[in-house]
């Protein structure tokens, strides 16, 4: 790679500055680091683990094309000091705002700004997809809650439906609350139970699915916008499966597949995620026996003369 050091330097002098002048919300933390409040944010144990798992994911990425990376044609790009400038405006207004969350955007297009200036327009459409990843590490925080409660809501909902129309379960719901008539059993959708976890993780996947497996856009947006229905009907099967054992074993019973089976939540809805890629698939247009046939049949047939 030409101009490391130049990359370098500018890296090392993006990083300083969100350091020192990364972050202006005292109140939770007592730091000006961008950094410092990422670590604060993600030590509270929110539904965002799936953060420490995106940095790998990028770099397995970065390693994926470094064949591409290295053979691209590289030049200094000017036009790319519009993007950084828009990073660095992006990170003052949320400075000014208090909005740490918008610093970091404009901390993560600013490296790739950086990128486009020392090494050209051609190198970023190579590593586009992989920063792009890097979003998912930005932490929700107390915002969760606007995706959360309604996905609660939804699958509260179709619990109950599940249940009483096809299991014949008489349950009852108050908001996110689910209990049956004879008070056997009481459960109540919690925000981990929401699919917020599977829904952020299964976006990551269904992103690198669908680059990765499919060359037709459209596919590939499919693959993600699959994420959110297979991430509430995964909670959804979870829900209806612990009130099925609460009605035949009891509230004690229900609550242990609650807590000890939910990991299965996300295995199921990646394998939901690849049957649809599997249905939407690039197939082939025909194999080689059916070239071979063709070729046989375009063939002008020769009479034997009697």
């Amino acid at each position: 790679m030409p101009d490391k050091a130049v990359f370098g330097v500018l890296l090392a002098a993006w990083v300083v500055l969100f350091h020192w002048l990364g972050n202006s919300t005292f109140g939770y933390t007592d730091t000006g680091s961008l950094f410092g409040w990422l670590k604060y944010s993600y030590s509270m144990k929110t539904e965002e683990e799936h953060v420490f798992v995106v940095p790998f994911v990028v770099l397995f990425l970065m390693w994926w094309k470094r064949e591409a990376l290295l053979e691209v044609p590289k030049r200094f790009w000017g036009v790319a000091l519009v993007l950084f400038a828009a990073a660095a405006l992006l990170h003052m207004v949320g400075y000014v705002i208090q909005q740490t969350r918008v610093s970091f955007l404009g901390f993560i297009f600013g490296l790739y700004g950086l990128m486009g200036v020392v090494w050209g327009p051609k190198l970023l459409r190579v590593v586009s997809f992989p920063f792009f990843l890097l979003v998912f590490c930005m932490p929700l925080g107390s915002s969760v809650e606007m995706i959360t409660f309604p996905l609660r809501m939804m699958v509260t909902h179709l619990s109950v439906a599940i249940s009483q129309y096809a299991l014949g379960i008489d349950v009852i719901r108050s908001g996110t609350q689910i209990f049956d008539t004879t008070q056997t059993f009481q459960y109540d959708v919690a925000p981990a139970c929401s699919g917020i976890r599977s829904l952020v993780a299964l976006l990551a996947v269904g992103t690198i699915y669908g680059v990765i497996g499919f060359g037709k856009a459209w596919k590939t947006i499919l693959i993600v916008c699959a994420a959110a229905p297979l991430a509430v009907l995964a909670n959804t099967a979870r829900i209806t499966t612990v009130i099925l054992v609460g009605k035949v074993a009891g509230h004690d019973a229900g609550t242990f597949i609650e807590q000890k089976f939910g990991f299965v939540t996300f295995p199921l809805a990646v394998i939901g995620m690849f049957l649809f890629g599997y249905l939407i698939r690039d197939r082939k247009a025909s194999g080689p026996c059916k070239n071979n046939l063709s070729a046989i049949s375009a063939e002008p047939v020769q009479e034997v003369p009697s």
